[in-house]
Order: structure tokens, then C-alpha cells, then sequence
């Protein structure tokens, strides 16, 4: 699991500069595989720092190599652990690009299938565990398949969590909603709901995703 669309738009759209009221900030990424989204987020906050974990023993080493060759390296570390052992923080920010192929055909490569399914990490458990590890004014970003809003939605809010920003992906405007990034906090504020459309009609990047991205794509 590499670099990838879903990993990019998380690690831009995360909201890594919110007033938590004290720095440096803490973040938290669950599931970090090569390490891409805390990396984006080190560059987009000095003043974060940022721990990694994730169950693939692998992807940790991947994660630290990467890491460690980083000029953001000071901000970051990496543990090989579930989320539901992880006893760190209280973190401001928690991010998360999950697995959640809940009911396809399995992936005969174990990294790859424990990376994109649901049977080491449920929806419920990561939000469970990421209200358990937030600070009382901490954020959630997920990205997800924009089928799962409704449960997801669900489920945060039976676990106290209030959707504070919404943005739906399609990869062209005249095709259904993609994916979904959400922002979860244990406060309520007003809601912003938008849309990021990735292609315009020519196949080229839009606009909106080259701005959104500009500090990352070449």
C-alpha cells in the first residue's frame, strides 16, 4: 500500500491548523503503512508532533525508513500496534485513512488484505478508540467510500462525536460521489459541507485538487 489518491486527499485535507489552544499539537495517525499522511502533516505543521502506529510489521519498517530520511524526522515516530492497545496521548488530532472493504473478495497477499479490510479494525472500534485517546477538544479526519456515510455517521454520533466538516470526492462531475472526508470533534460548530470534484472534462487534475495539493504533487 503506497502512495495513493485517498492517503494524498487525507494528508492535505486533515485540519492540522485549528486552534487547540496550546503547541505543540499532537496527532496521532492509526494505520500509517509508508508513512505518507503524518510525513504530509509534519510538513504542513512545524509546530505537530506527530505518532504513527500500525499492525503490519512491515509498513512500520517502511514507515521508520521513511521517517528517518525525513527533514520532518524530529516530529516523528513510529510503534507497531493495534489502535485498540495503543494507550497514548490525549491527541488533538487523529487521522485515519482505514481499511473498510467489509464483504469483497479478500486479497490473498496478508499486508495487503490486513491494509484494506475491516477484520482487524472495525468502524466501530476505530471510533471507539479514537473518542478513548482524543483531547476533550480533539478532531477526527477520516477518509472513507462515500457508501459508508451513513453508518459511519451513525456510529460517531452514538459514540459522541458531532461531523463538523464533510467533503464529498468524485473523481469527475458527472459520476457519483466517491469518497468521503470527514471531520469529527467531541464539540459542536457549525457544519461545512463541499464537494471536490478530482478531473475536470478533459482528464486533467481540477483546479480545486491541484490547489488543495499543491504543496505535495510535483
Amino acid at each position: 500500500m503506497k502512495v495513493g489518491t485517498d492517503g494524498v486527499l487525507l494528508g492535505a485535507w486533515a485540519p492540522v491548523h485549528l486552534p487547540f489552544g496550546h503547541l505543540p499539537c499532537t496527532i496521532l495517525d492509526v494505520g500509517t503503512g509508508s508513512g505518507l499522511v503524518a510525513l504530509m502533516l509534519a510538513q504542513r505543521c512545524s509546530e505537530a508532533q506527530i505518532e504513527a502506529i500500525d499492525i503490519d510489521s512491515a509498513a512500520v519498517e517502511q514507515a521508520q525508513e521513511n521517517f528517518s530520511q525525513s527533514v520532518f524526522r524530529s516530529q516523528l515516530s513510529v510503534a507497531e500496534s493495534s489502535l485498540q492497545a495503543w494507550n497514548g496521548g490525549p491527541y488533538d488530532l487523529i487521522v485515519s485513512n482505514p481499511p473498510y472493504f467489509q464483504n469483497s473478495l479478500k486479497n490473498p497477499d496478508e499486508g495487503r488484505k490486513t491494509a484494506r479490510h475491516t477484520d482487524t479494525l472495525s468502524f466501530d472500534e476505530l471510533i471507539a478508540h479514537s473518542v478513548r485517546l482524543l483531547s476533550p477538544n480533539g478532531r477526527m479526519a477520516l477518509i472513507l467510500p462515500a457508501e459508508t456515510e451513513k453508518e459511519v455517521l451513525s456510529i460517531a454520533t452514538s459514540q459522541g462525536l458531532h461531523l463538523t466538516h464533510i467533503t464529498r470526492v468524485f473523481s469527475k462531475a458527472t459520476k457519483p460521489a466517491r469518497r468521503i472526508l470527514l471531520c469529527l470533534a467531541k464539540t459542536e460548530s457549525p457544519l461545512v459541507a463541499d464537494i471536490l470534484i478530482l478531473e475536470n472534462n478533459k482528464g486533467d487534475r481540477s483546479r480545486p485538487y491541484q490547489e488543495l495539493c499543491k504543496d505535495f504533487y510535483l
